[in-house]
């Protein structure tokens, strides 16, 4: 039998806990990986995170779930930092932490939100969105990427991160993402890193 791929995760919010998993379940399933195993992201906030000693103590934490094939990911939220400056600096510390895992760090520019933005037309009707539904220019640029959908839900309720996030997840256009978000493109080139250097 053939012993699985384990990506331990590292997130900020509530709604990544579900909606990163069918993420990682998608993006093994496009490069024909079965055999993944995706423990419950830890969520630890944002402020602790970047604190002395938070994402070296997330990365331990998380690396107690990886026995052998697959590595760590850590996802938050950009905001107003610039992915390409907290990025390395996040990556080279959890590296001190467990210089022996396969580690990536991944900022969602802006937000995780901003990816779904990025794919706009193929949420067109999905979760009480409007349809047609068109994408903003620059799909990261937005600084309210919950709020720009919560204006164009036309069912009467609210985006809600624990509510609709893993729902969007699982339909959104990943190749659609990844061509108009280039933190996305990182997001699924690294977690293909992760992937297949368990193969």
């Amino acid at each position: 039998m053939t012993e699985a791929i384990t990506i331990a995760a590292v997130v900020e919010g509530d709604g990544e806990v579900k909606a990163l998993p069918v993420l990682l379940r998608r993006i093994a399933e496009e490069l024909s990986i079965r055999t993944v195993a995706i423990p419950p992201p830890r969520r630890v906030p944002r402020s602790k995170l970047l604190s002395p000693g938070g994402v070296e103590s997330a990365v331990l934490q998380a690396s107690y779930q990886v026995d052998g094939r697959g590595g760590i990911l850590l996802l938050i939220d950009a905001d107003d930092d610039c992915p390409a400056a907290l990025g390395p600096e996040l990556l080279a510390r959890a590296g001190r932490a467990r210089s022996d895992r396969n580690i990536s760090v991944v900022l969602a520019n802006r937000e995780f939100e901003s990816w779904f933005l990025a794919a706009a037309p193929s949420l067109a009707g999905r979760r009480g969105l409007a349809s047609p539904l068109e994408p903003p220019v620059d799909p990261e640029g937005p600084r309210d990427a919950k709020g720009w959908l919560s204006v164009r839900k036309v069912d009467g309720t609210s985006y809600r991160p624990t509510v609709d996030q893993a729902g969007l997840a699982m339909v959104f256009d990943m190749a659609q993402a990844r061509k108009n978000a280039p933190s996305f493109d990182k997001f699924w080139r690294d977690v293909a890193r992760l992937l297949e250097g368990g193969r």
